[in-house]
């Protein structure tokens, strides 16, 4: 494989960019998550009183109350809003799977850097219709325009990999995943905090959403001005004499290693579970001991602070292969735990190895598929990676869920753990590190 040709100080300034606009994009956007039961409330509130209404709202609900009536056990109403936070999940996870090839893609024909600014044009969009949702539909459009245009994430491992070679791409590849596991351990408390700051009558979030839009004017001007094209340039040029320098020549195809049908597939997978777990958290702690969302956001919290000491020192120093093993591992120790738990101290126990799974297998993931592409075709191929992992995330929570309310919690998290060991097949029995030269 070939080196990056990028020079040690011009990467670091580059990974400097890398990571303060990835921070403020997740910043931003993790402001809404814990938003979502207020937010939706109000949004529910704010049309009851038209018992005529037949709003987009209403017909959503409608349906989400007939999901929910078509149980064995009983669900409280307490659940409706939270059923459709994750509908809304959903719906923005599956969107994302539609728009990542075709960023990635862009990003490969027109540069890194443009099909970035493009992107943040959508996300600024999308957080300016927020500050203006006086009512549902319009929250709704931001959601999707947001679902459609987000490619931050996507274009930031695109541009680690470019600039790294193949030592220093495991190292790369955990700074992004480390600006995930900071930004939602900090995101979330500073987009509560906001929310009790009321400056528009007409939509109590707007404080909220304004400051999460001048993160993002923040973040798209800097990348403006700071941030250069980063994909190789893959043209040949002829010297005088008509030939080709070697400097210049095309960069080579990489010596495959892995499929990209295997690596998305346990992407999917990976994915379908593990997301299912996550959803269903709010409702085992609570059902288990009766935790408010104060104490489950605490418990968050933790998850995402040991993530990041975790990716900071302990999954750049990790080979690819070998950190995804580990998260596997951990998270299959975690779902079983999870089905038998009886006490806070096994909550916290698994809590810990959810820490280690966040850490390390989806950026383990994300540097194997890295190695497998050609610099001309790397933003295309990631995103084809993305995709399969948002339609894990679209579908993974529904369907876990339904399996918690019909079996209950024990035969739930014992599918999931039974569903990992089969990404443990996978990732033991698949996958091969890759050949670094």
């Amino acid at each position: 494989m070939a080196s990056t040709s990028v020079s040690p100080a011009k990467r670091k300034r580059i990974l400097r960019v890398i990571f303060v606009s990835l921070l403020l994009d997740l910043i931003s956007f993790t402001f809404i998550l814990p938003l979502f039961p207020q937010l939706l409330e109000f949004y529910r509130n704010l049309e009851a009183a038209d018992t005529t209404s037949n709003s987009v709202l209403h017909r959503i609900l409608l349906g989400l109350n007939a999901y929910k009536q078509s149980f064995s056990r009983p669900i409280s109403d307490r659940y409706d809003i939270v059923l459709l936070g994750g509908a809304l999940g959903s719906l923005f996870s599956f969107l994302q799977a539609i728009a990542s090839p075709f960023i990635g893609s862009l990003s490969d024909k027109h540069g890194r850097r443009t099909a970035l600014l493009w992107s943040m044009a959508g996300n600024i969009a999308s957080v300016a219709l927020w500050v203006a949702a006086t009512d549902f539909r319009t929250f709704l459009a931001s959601r999707v325009v947001g679902g459609l245009s987000e490619g931050n994430v996507q274009l930031a491992t695109a541009m680690a990999a470019d600039i790294s070679d193949e030592k220093q791409r495991g190292s790369t590849m955990a700074l992004v995943g480390a600006c995930f596991s900071i930004a939602f351990t900090f995101g979330p408390a500073l987009g509560a905090a906001l929310a009790n700051v009321e400056t528009v009558a007409a939509n109590p979030f707007a404080t909220a959403a304004g400051f999460s839009l001048l993160l993002i004017l923040t973040e798209t001007l800097y990348l403006y001005l700071y941030l250069p094209e980063t994909r190789p340039t893959t043209r040949p040029a002829e010297s005088p004499n008509g030939a080709i320098s070697k400097a210049e020549r095309p960069a080579e195809r990489p010596t495959r290693t892995n499929s990209y049908r295997l690596l998305n597939a346990t992407h999917f997978v990976f994915i379908l579970f593990f997301s299912g777990m996550e959803f269903s958290f709010p409702f085992m702690t609570y059902d288990l001991f009766a935790y408010t969302p104060s104490q489950s956001g605490k418990l968050l919290g933790f998850i995402g602070l040991l993530a990041s000491i975790l990716q900071g020192g302990v999954t750049r120093r990790l080979p690819p292969l070998r950190a995804v093993q580990a998260g596997v591992i951990a998270c299959t120790a975690s779902f079983f735990l999870l089905g038998r738990l009886t006490t806070e101290a096994g909550l916290w126990a698994a809590a810990s190895l959810l820490a280690i799974t966040t850490a390390t297998v989806v950026t383990g993931l994300n540097t194997l598929s890295s190695f497998e592409a050609a610099a001309s075709e790397r933003g295309g191929k990631l995103g084809n990676h993305r995709s399969w992992g948002q339609v894990g995330r679209a579908l993974g929570p529904m369907l876990f869920c339904t399996l918690y309310w019909w079996a209950g919690r024990d035969i739930a998290y014992a599918v999931g753990g039974a569903g990992m060991l089969g990404v443990g097949t996978l990732v033991f029995g698949g996958l091969k590190a890759p050949q670094i030269s």
